[in-house]
């Protein structure tokens, strides 16, 4: 196995774990923030590209951001539905699968709320 692929593993392995570490802190390393909230950004522009920009100059997965982060306190397909966002939209529910509400429900999000 190559190094970027052990290197992804790895990312996706412990993703959920930071996620679920950070929700529980107070406050949030500002330059995270800023970064969560360029990809709410993104998702609610309706350009796929744009997010998948962002996704990746912050090293992170479609699949765990849309399962563990909410935008204004709304899960990131739903603000991209608000925003008419529905390419983007669609293409995160793609991603995720078959994903049941209670698997969602389990997890611990981080939310990053800004005006919009």
């Amino acid at each position: 196995m190559n190094t970027f692929k052990k290197t992804t593993l790895a990312l996706a392995a412990t993703l959920p774990l930071f996620f679920a570490s950070m929700s529980s802190q107070a406050s949030m390393d500002p330059g995270l923030e800023k970064e969560l909230i360029s990809i709410c950004k993104a998702a609610a522009s309706n350009n796929v590209m744009k997010l998948k920009d962002k996704l990746a100059s912050a090293q992170l997965s479609e699949y765990n951001v849309t399962l563990n982060l909410s935008c204004n306190n709304t899960d990131l397909i739903s603000f991209a539905e608000q925003h008419n966002a529905n390419k983007v939209a669609n293409k995160l529910r793609n991603r995720i699968g078959q994903v049941s509400i209670t698997d969602v429900a389990s997890l611990s999000t981080m939310n990053v709320s800004f005006i919009e």
